[in-house]
Parts: structure tokens; sequence; C-alpha cells
């Protein structure tokens, strides 16, 4: 149950970035909010880094390859690619286009991890599925033929690819390191390839953003519960209850969505959310309590 309670949270703050995120999208360029929010996010773990850098060390010179490539798809991919998206397309299209999340999960999971998926699971992920998409269309699906695509839903669509990757290989974390070990020498990595990209760009490393009261608290909320506490969450709990189960968890953020639209967008909750949250709770169960049926 913990690491239920685990991932719940990790998607719910994981909802808020896609709140702030769209927020403060025409305040601050993609890149800029990635770089900062790994770069301070750095700062925070750096001291933990330098107690655990020995041991860390150790481990990332036999395992450098799958380390690298979390640092490079969790870290510096995923979230500039989502935060690219988010300034072109609307949160609706981000939300739609992020609940294939699940499904991506387990192809990737049947074809890497050669996993099996039973029928009241697949009638889990369909109910799940069906609740996210209920709410992104506003309880009609008529509204279906008003979406508009852009250039920015490849973004999201690629960030979503990354995270269903990253979820997956999950598996081949080493052992031997701790969750925060793991997410220091992650950030790290990926705070090394954010940095190329982000001085190639022709950016400086000036704070002259943080002027922006909306920036700065948007900021602040993204580098300690997206970052730091989602990250450790989810990685946590990956490793306990497997890649397929946990993607389901993603099926929540549009319900999540919709309660910090409301809080701090002044959106209103609708009849439809209601019905939404029953069938994505419905799927939930049935893909993952009631799995071995």
């Amino acid at each position: 149950m913990k690491y239920f309670i685990y991932l719940t949270l990790a998607v719910l703050f994981w909802s808020g970035n896609f709140v702030f995120g769209r927020m403060v999208s025409s305040d601050i360029e993609a890149i800029q909010l990635s770089f900062f929010r790994w770069f301070i996010v750095f700062l925070i773990l750096l001291p933990y880094l330098m107690y655990r850098h020995k041991h860390i060390i150790n481990i990332f010179k036999k395992e450098y390859l799958i380390l690298l490539f979390f640092g490079t798809v969790g870290i510096a991919a995923f979230n500039t690619f989502l935060y690219i998206g988010l300034q072109t397309t609307t949160a609706t299209n981000a939300l739609l286009i992020n609940s294939s999340i699940p499904i991506m999960i387990i192809v990737l999971s049947a074809i890497i991890l050669k996993t099996s998926i039973t029928k009241l699971q697949s009638l889990g992920i369909f109910l799940s599925t069906l609740g996210v998409v209920f709410l992104i269309l506003k309880g009609s699906f008529d509204n279906i033929i008003t979406l508009e695509f852009t250039s920015g839903d490849l973004w999201i669509l690629l960030s979503s690819l990354n995270w269903a990757l990253y979820t997956v290989l999950l598996k081949y974390k080493p052992k031997e390191l701790n969750a925060f070990d793991f997410l220091s020498v992650t950030v790290f990595i990926g705070i090394i390839i954010l940095a190329i990209a982000y001085f190639y760009s022709g950016y400086s490393l000036e704070f002259s953003f943080i002027k922006n009261e909306k920036v700065l608290y948007s900021l602040i909320y993204i580098v300690i519960f997206p970052s730091i506490l989602s990250f450790y969450f989810w990685n946590t709990a990956i490793v306990e209850i497997g890649a397929s189960k946990a993607g389901q968890f993603t099926h929540l953020m549009p319900i999540f969505g919709a309660i910090l639209a409301y809080l701090f967008l002044n959106e209103r909750l609708e009849i439809y959310h209601i019905y939404g949250i029953i069938l994505i709770a419905s799927g939930i169960y049935l893909s993952i309590f009631l799995k071995k049926v």
C-alpha cells in the first residue's frame, strides 16, 4: 500500500508540473525552465552527492551506460520536451497525449521485458483510458471534432515516449544505488546535458527571470515537488511493483489536473469530472488489484 501512495503523490505533483509549466510558458523559455529546474535540484542534492560520491562513482564505473541513459532520457529530455510542447499546444491536448503513457509502458514492457497481461488488466486499462478521454472531451465525445493539433503535440508525444521507456527500463536500475543515490547521479548527468544545450542556445547564467513572482513561485514548486519528491516516489515504487501496474497511475493526472486548475486557474469542476473519476478509479482497481484473475 505504501508504494501505491508513493505513485499517487508522484502523479499528483506531476499534474501540478503541467499546470504551472503551462502557466509560465509565456514568461520563460522551455530550455530555461528545464535548466534552472534541474540546476537548483542539483544544488540541493550536491551535499548528499559529495557525501556519497565514492560509492556512486564506483557503481557508475560499472553501470555507466544505463545511468547515462536514465540521466539523458529521464532528466534532460523528458521535461524539456514537455515544456517545449506546452508552449505551442493546449493543456487539453497535452493531457490527452500524456494519457497514452500506460499503453506505451505495456507495449514496451511486452517487447523489452516479455511481460504478459490478463483480460481483467486489459479491461482496466480500457476503462481508465476511456475515463481520461471522457474527462478531456468534457463529457461529450462530439468535442473530439474540435480538437486541433500543433507541432507542440509531437513534442508532448515524444516526451511521453521518453517517460514510458524510462519507466520500463527502471527494472535495470543498479540495485547498489538507493533512491537518493540514483536521483543524485541522474540529476548530475542530466544537468550536464542540459547545460550544454542551454549555453549552446546562447543563454547565460543569469537569474533575472525570478523578478517575475509567477515564475519564481512556480519554479519553487517544480523544484521541490515534481522534481525531488515525485522522482524519489516513482523510482522507489517502480522497482517494487513493476512498470505496467505503476503506469496506470498516470491516468490520475487529468483528475488531479482538473482539481489543481480549479484551485490555481479558477477553472470549474463539472459533473463529467465525477464520471471520469469513476471510470479511472474502476480501471486502476481492475488492472492492479485484480490482476491475477
